[in-house]
Order: C-alpha cells, then sequence, then structure tokens
C-alpha cells in the first residue's frame, strides 16, 4: 500500500509531467498499479483458520509393501554357482582379512563391495564374476557397440536403498535372461564383453549424481542430436617463390577496415553474449531441485585405460546409456574401488572434488591399494624402500610362487542367440525420453515396414510442441533407410541405399503436395546413371536438372512451363504443361575451339527464338552469340526451311575471324530445331520419370516389403516352404521305397493286378510262384558259381600244359611268375569252392523260411493254413 500511495503522491505533485506522457506509459503503470493491487495478500477468516484446522486432523498413511526378493531354483544352475571350489575359498578368506584391515584402517568410509550373494545365495569374489567373453557378433566387437547393446537389451532396476550396497550380484548369464538389472550387474556383463574384446576394462564402485543413478536423460540432449565436432586442419601456408608475380596491391583504407573488423567483433561477441545468458536462464529454469542424497547415492560404472585396442585416452563408458564420459566429467562424485578379473584396488586419492584431477596409474601403491601382489600393472616403487628391495633371484622366485592369483570365473561362458541378438530391446522395442525429444527403438523386422528408431524433436519441455521427426529404416526392399518430417515447414526428405532402379538418393517433398508438378528435389546416384543425371529440383513452373561427367559436357538444363490451357474434355486425360522456355549449358570441350564450343543454348519456345552463347576465350573478356528465328513452319512435318537474313543476328568478339556461309548458318538452324526437338522428348521423359518414381514410392508404402536374407531360414517364408515340401516329397519318396522292398509279393501280385484281396486259388498259385522263383535262383546262383569254378580250373590245366611244354626253356623269372600265378588261381579257386558249399548250407534254410513267411502273410494265411 505504500507503493500505491507515493504513486499517488508522485502524480498529484508533477501534473504537467503525466501530460507529457504517452498512452503507453499511462498504460504501464495502471497495470503495474492494479498488479500491485490485486497482488496484495488479503488475511485469512477465521472460518478458513478452522478449515485448515479439521482438514490438519485427516491424515492417510499408505500401507508399506516389502517386495520378496526374487528366487532362482538351484537345481537349474551347475555345481560351480552352488559351491566353492577350495580356491575360491581361500580367496574369500583373503579378501576378509583385506576388508577387517580397510575397516581398521579407515573406519569413516563405505564397506566394500568384495563377496556378494550370487545366484544360489552362495558368496562369490567380484573378480571372478566376471566372464571375459567374445560374442560372435560384429556389431560387438567395438567398445561403443558393445555399450549400446547392453543399454538396450536390459532393463533398469534402481538400488534399494540407493546409499547401500548390493547384497546380491547376479552372474551376467542370468542377467541376459532376465533381461534387467542393477547398475552393478550392468557393469558386470559390460566389463565381460570389454575384457574378451581386449580393452583394458573395469567395474567401478562409487558415487555419482541422482540423474546419472536413476537413469534419468530428460534434461540430456539426445545423442543423435548431438552435432560432432570436426578438427579443423590448418591450412598450409603457400611457399612465396622468388619469381612471383607481385599480388595488386590492396587500396581499401586500413583504418576503416579496423574499424569494420572492431564492429563486427562487437557484434558477434553481443550476440554471443545474449545467446550465453539466454543459454544460462534456461538452465537455470530447468536446473533440478537439490537432491538430499547429493554424494552419497551409491553407483557404478566401467572404465576403460588407454593402451589396449588403440584406445588414445582412458574415459569412463555409463552402462545405462552406453554413452561415453571423459575421466574428468561431473556426473560421477567419487570412487571407492575398482576391479576386473584379474585384481581388486581401493582408491586413496581424495575425492573432495568428484573425480577430476584424478589419476589412474592402478601400478601406483600411494594411489590405488591392490588386493592381490600379482598385478599386470607396473608398480611404482617407494624410493625409501628401494634399498630394502635387495634381494636375490632366487628369493623373488620363490616369494612370486607364494602370491595367491585368481581363480577363473565360476560364471558359465556367456552366449546369446542370434534371434535374441536381433531383438535388442526386452520385447523387442524400448523409449527414451531426452531433453525436448523422444527415442523410440524397435527390433529388426519387427514391424512391418522395417522401422528401427524413430525420433520425435519437440520444441517444449512437455514434449507436446512436434517440430520434427526423423524414422530410420532396415531392410527395406525399396532401399529407403532414413525420412525426416520438419513438421514447421512441412517438408520431408527420404534417403535411399544404392540399388533402386532409378538410382534415387534423396528424395525431398512437401507433406501437402506429394504429387506430381509440385515442389520437389531429387538427388540420383549419377555414377550409376546413364545420362549421369545428379539432381532434379521442380516446382510448378520450372524443373531444373543437373548432370556430371557426360561425354556430350552437358551439366545444367532449365525449362520453364506455362499454364494449361483450358479445355473441354474428360477429367481422365490430361495434357501436358506447355513448355515456355529451355536452356542448356555445356562445359568446356578442349578439342573444339573455343569460338565454335557451344557453352548455352537457350530455346525461347514462346518468342519462337534460339540463342546460341559460345564459350570465352582465355585473351577475351567477352563471348559470341548467335540468334535464330524459327520460320513460321519450323513444326510442320516434311515442311521446307527458308533462312533469309532478318532471322539471323551473330556478334563476332574477334572480327577478323571469317564470317560462316548462309548454307552454314542454315545447316546450324536445322540442326538447333532438331536439338530443340530432342530437348523437348528428354523434358517429356523427365516428367514421366517423376510420375514413375511417385507411383513406385506408392505401391512400396503400401506394400513394405522387406529383404530377408536366402540365410535366414526363420523368417524366409519361401525358402521355409520349398524346404518343407522337399522334406515331404523325400519322405514320401523314402516310404514309397520301403513298401517296395518289404513286400516281395509285389512283383507277383502285377500279374494278378494287384488285386486289393486275394482267392483262395490266387494265394496257392502266389505260393507256387515264390517258391519256384526262389528255387530258381538258388540254383541258378549255384550254378554260376560252378560255371566260374570250371572256367578258372580250365585256365589253371592250360598254364601247367603251357609249363610243362616250355619247362627247359624257362628262364627264372618266367617260373616265378608261373608259381605266383598258379598260387592265385588256387586261392580264387578255393574261394569259389568255399562260397558254393557255404551256399548250399544256405539254400535250404532260405527256402524254408519263405515258406514259412508266405504261410503267416497276413493275406494268404486263412487260406494256407
Amino acid at each position: 500500500m505504500a507503493d500505491e500511495t507515493e504513486i499517488k503522491d508522485t502524480a498529484t505533485e508533477q501534473p504537467d509531467k503525466v501530460d507529457e506522457k504517452t498512452d503507453g506509459e499511462e498504460k504501464e503503470n495502471e497495470e503495474q498499479v492494479t498488479g500491485e493491487e490485486d497482488g496484495m495478500p488479503e488475511k485469512p477468516s477465521e472460518d478458513v483458520e478452522t478449515l485448515k484446522v479439521e482438514l490438519a486432523k485427516i491424515t492417510v498413511e499408505a500401507p508399506k509393501v516389502e517386495i520378496p526378493e526374487e528366487r532362482f531354483d538351484i537345481e537349474n544352475f551347475p555345481q560351480s554357482y552352488r559351491d566353492n571350489l577350495p580356491k575360491e575359498s581361500l580367496v574369500l578368506a583373503y579378501a576378509e582379512n583385506f576388508r577387517r584391515q580397510y575397516v581398521h584402517l579407515y573406519r569413516d568410509r563405505k564397506p566394500l563391495f568384495l563377496n556378494p550373494l550370487n545366484d544360489c545365495g552362495i558368496e562369490k569374489f567380484v573378480c571372478t564374476t566376471i566372464r571375459p567373453t567374445q560374442l560372435p557378433f560384429k556389431e560387438v566387437y567395438d567398445w561403443d557397440g558393445a555399450a549400446e547393446f547392453v543399454a538396450d537389451y536390459l532393463n533398469f532396476e534402481p538400488l534399494n536403498p540407493p546409499t547401500d550396497l548390493p547384497k546380491r550380484l547376479l552372474s551376467p548369464t542370468t542377467i541376459l535372461k532376465r533381461q534387467k538389472g542393477n547398475c552393478f550387474e550392468y557393469s558386470t556383463l559390460l566389463c565381460s564383453l570389454l575384457t574378451g574384446n581386449g580393452y583394458d576394462a573395469y567395474v567401478v564402485s562409487g558415487y555419482a549424481t541422482k540423474e546419472m543413478c536413476l537413469m534419468d536423460e530428460a534434461r540430456e540432449i539426445c545423442p543423435m542430436l548431438q552435432k560432432k565436432t570436426q578438427v579443423k586442419q590448418e591450412e598450409k601456408k603457400k611457399e612465396t617463390k622468388k619469381y612471383t608475380v607481385k599480388p595488386p596491391k590492396d587500396l581499401r583504407s586500413k583504418f576503416e577496415m579496423k574499424q569494420e573488423a572492431r564492429r563486427v567483433a562487437d557484434q558477434e561477441a553481443e550476440e554471443a553474449k545474449r545467446k550465453q545468458e539466454e543459454e544460462e536462464k534456461q538452465a537455470e529454469l530447468e536446473k533440478p531441485p537439490a537432491d538430499p542424497l547429493h554424494g552419497l547415492r551409491i553407483h557404478s560404472w566401467v572404465l576403460v585405460l588407454a593402451g589396449k585396442r588403440e584406445v588414445p585416452e582412458g574415459f569412463f563408458i555409463e552402462p545405462f546409456t552406453g554413452l561415453s564420459h571423459p575421466l574428468d566429467t561431473g556426473n560421477y562424485l567419487g570412487i571407492e574401488t575398482a576391479w576386473n578379473n584379474q585384481n581388486y584396488w581401493v582408491n586413496m586419492q581424495d575425492c573432495s572434488n568428484g573425480v577430476k584431477g584424478m589419476k589412474y596409474d592402478l601400478g601406483d601403491c600411494t594411489q590405488w591399494e591392490f588386493m592381490f601382489p600379482s598385478s599386470d600393472k607396473p608398480m611404482l616403487l617407494i624410493p625409501d624402500m628401494e634399498e630394502d628391495l635387495d634381494l636375490d633371484d632366487e628369493d623373488e622366485e620363490e616369494e612370486i610362487e607364494r602370491h595367491l592369483d585368481m581363480p577363473p570365473s565360476w560364471v558359465l561362458p556367456i552366449k546369446i542367440s542370434q534371434r535374441d541378438f536381433e531383438m535388442r530391446c526386452p520385447q523387442g522395442k524400448k523409449t527414451k525420453l531426452y531433453r525436448r525429444a523422444k527415442l523410440e527403438k524397435f527390433a529388426h523386422y519387427l514391424l512391418k515396414d522395417g522401422l528401427i528408431s524413430k525420433l520425435a524433436v519437440y520444441d517444449d519441455k512437455e514434449l507436446k510442441d512436434l517440430t520434427q521427426v526423423k524414422e530410420f529404416f532396415a531392410h527395406r526392399l525399396d532401399k529407403l533407410h532414413m525420412r525426416v518430417h520438419n513438421h514447421r515447414t512441412g517438408w520431408i526428405t527420404e534417403y535411399f541405399h544404392p540399388g533402386r532402379q532409378k538410382c534415387v538418393k534423396e528424395h525431398t517433398y512437401r507433406s501437402s503436395a506429394p504429387g506430381p508438378e509440385n515442389d520437389r528435389t531429387m538427388i540420383f546416384y549419377s555414377e550409376a546413371r546413364v545420362d549421369g543425371l545428379e539432381r532434379r529440383e521442380e516446382t510448378p513452373a520450372e524443373m531444373t536438372e543437373k548432370f556430371i561427367a557426360r561425354d556430350d559436357f552437358l551439366y545444367y538444363s532449365h525449362v520453364i512451363f506455362g499454364k494449361r490451357p483450358k479445355k473441354f474434355a474428360p477429367a481422365e486425360t490430361s495434357t501436358a504443361r506447355p513448355i515456355l522456355k529451355m536452356t542448356v549449358k555445356y562445359h568446356r570441350n578442349p578439342a573444339v575451339a573455343a569460338n565454335e564450343d557451344i557453352a548455352e543454348l537457350v530455346f525461347n519456345i514462346a518468342d519462337e527464338k534460339i540463342l546460341m552463347t559460345y564459350h570465352t576465350e582465355d585473351a577475351r573478356i567477352s563471348a559470341s552469340t548467335r540468334e535464330f528465328l524459327k520460320p513460321h513452319n519450323a513444326e510442320e512435318k516434311g515442311a521446307t526451311l527458308v533462312l533469309t537474313s532478318d532471322m539471323h543476328t551473330t556478334f563476332q568478339v574477334d572480327p577478323n575471324n571469317p564470317s560462316k556461309k548462309s548454307v552454314e548458318l542454315y545447316q546450324t538452324m536445322v540442326k538447333l530445331i532438331q536439338r530443340e526437338e530432342q530437348c523437348k522428348s528428354k523434358v517429356r521423359e523427365s516428367e514421366m520419370e517423376v510420375r514413375d518414381v511417385l507411383n513406385d514410392r506408392t505401391k512400396e508404402e503400401v506394400a513394405s516389403e522387406l529383404e530377408i536374407s536366402v540365410y535366414d531360414t526363420e523368417r524366409n517364408e519361401k525358402a521355409k516352404k520349398h524346404r518343407k515340401e522337399l522334406e515331404r516329397l523325400q519322405l514320401e519318396e523314402k516310404m514309397r521305397r520301403q513298401e517296395m522292398e518289404i513286400d516281395y509279393l509285389a512283383p507277383f501280385l502285377a500279374h494278378f493286378g494287384d488285386p486289393t484281396k486275394i482267392s483262395r486259388q490266387q494265394a496257392f498259385k502266389l505260393k507256387e510262384e515264390c517258391l519256384y522263383d526262389l528255387k530258381k535262383r538258388l540254383i541258378d546262383k549255384a550254378n554260376l558259381i560252378q560255371a566260374r569254378f570250371e572256367k578258372e580250373t580250365e585256365a589253371l590245366q592250360k598254364k601247367q600244359q603251357w609249363y610243362q611244354q616250355n619247362q627247359v626253356n624257362m628262364s627264372k623269372d618266367d617260373e616265378e611268375e608261373y608259381v605266383n600265378y598258379c598260387s592265385e588261381m588256387m586261392f580264387r579257386l578255393n574261394i569259389f569252392e568255399s562260397r558254393l558249399n557255404r551256399h548250399k548250407e544256405m539254400a535250404p534254410g532260405k527256402y524254408m523260411a519263405l515258406e514259412q513267411r508266405i504261410k503267416t502273410d497276413p493275406r494268404m494265411a486263412e487260406y494256407l493254413n
């Protein structure tokens, strides 16, 4: 009220000044006074106070619900999960001794995370929970791919309570099956993958901000929107040679140039200051409320040090998001311990400023206290102790042998199937909220249109004012891999991989007018096209095309269209847009003289003129031109064209050049008229190509077919049907062959026409024919063996007669050959004789077996028994 009184008094004492004020200032004062009057707090009445007291008596308290910890069936785990080996028990005792010493020396620090319970409730040392593994997928071979996979594949579980270490640490294999875990389980899985891929990775236990611990990225910029920092290359200074032409003198005023540079610098400084103030105001508005647990929230992340896998410098990896952070980041507030699959380290450095200024030389005993002496890190010796470490080599070897090394990991090998890896996210989809952006991720082949991620950008914090949508696709048959829709301007840009029929690379058009003859821009893969077309820009009245690396040196084409004449015709029939003007430009052809090499052709169809401009010679500043007026009958087929002197105009730069004859000018005009018709036909072809592309895009969006590899047997339906059909045919053929082999009566039943039921007479006839056939085959086989035996015997007898006749004149080699022949023949005769005897012994049994089988055959048993 005092302010109001002062304002009124001032207005009363200075009436003249009030008249000098503008109406706008009076309105501002009135609004200010009114606002102050409205903003005066009113004293609450007794009834309001009574109401507040009564309402304060009414209280509610939610019941406390204790969620039981998830338990697992011990029988489903191997022995290494349920028991500890003697070496593991020894390591646990070693760790317990280390913990007691640590608590005795540092009573004010948090307890160490050494031996949490595993899946079966058994204490396991944290270092043995890491199982270095290299998955058979190239996407997770680098650290960024592995971190992104872990962040996408798992769901986040917060620590409860957030200021205490977890009592249980599940194995990486169980985490992959559950697809959820806390920060320590995230880090253990990621460290296992990074160590298996050759990185020098460590699990870190420490403290972080609330946003990092709760995976709150609402105030962070989406990684897909962050601009990549480009390294500026230093410009190479040109070497000044002794004999060079001096540049022309700069006649501009240096004082004015300095003043202009100072003015521009001041403007830039003011603009930068304004932007900085706006950013500070925005950051202050979006600043999160104070966290009462700041500096006490426990968190775990991954540390990657330089040295292995060509890592130039160390960095942190946040397992929840898969993003990297520098070692001096402000998101992490302190480090307690770090470990990998070989050792365990305790941080001895001051963390009052967070992780800024910390050193990560794990071999330095003054900064990091290790648990196991057998560390792969080089130890930094204290200078005072170097003299006391003069030991013999034998004593050193004995001391090393007494060191306790790390037992192998008790975790099963980390495995993930191809299908689970392709799912990437729990149930195939995941949504992340960022600062004014929302990112949705989908598994490959989950959606019919091949969408794998969708980024929506908003202009407000509440994510209501949509400005832009980016969609990313994979395995599309139409090669579409990205679509950007700007909701402010209404433009849509589609990006394609190589391989389309029309070689389209980018296509930009308005969402309100996607049809032909509207504003659009098409960029093509020029190296894949025969005509070398690189870019086509179209509006309702113009079309511009740009070419690259053409044999005819064409690089630019521009067309201006007119409005269609109104005609009374059916709606289905549409006439082409009339062409008013066409312009084509050519690069310089070194094989032709400049004054004969065409640089630009302008076909002014509306005025029936053709303007031809040649390239400029090196010694000239202007170019020669020719202009022709088209004959009135130029468009008539078979018409005789006439060229008169008033239909041609020439500007020759060099007057000494000979002028062309009338015949040459006439031939030039005829060629230009023909070229005009060619340009028209190309324009119509371009229009038709645009329509074809748009029709193809409409069909492709309706169909949304995806490419499926021939090796993907689960998704390739055609290959799956073909494979099942082949398997069915093979099974039928196999069954048919088995039936043919089993049915010994089939050849004999064929004589009777394969009857479904056999009569009595047919049964006896079949028995007689089967037994007779078997008897005949057995006798024929015996006769065959006997015939071969007699043939071999006859050959042996002939050889013996030859030997008796030539025995006197034979050499030792001939005798040896004869002896070998006789022994081989006797061996063959013995085989034939044994085969015949064996056949005679088995023949009666085969005959009786067939007779018994015929009697027991269900088709003839009722007649033969």
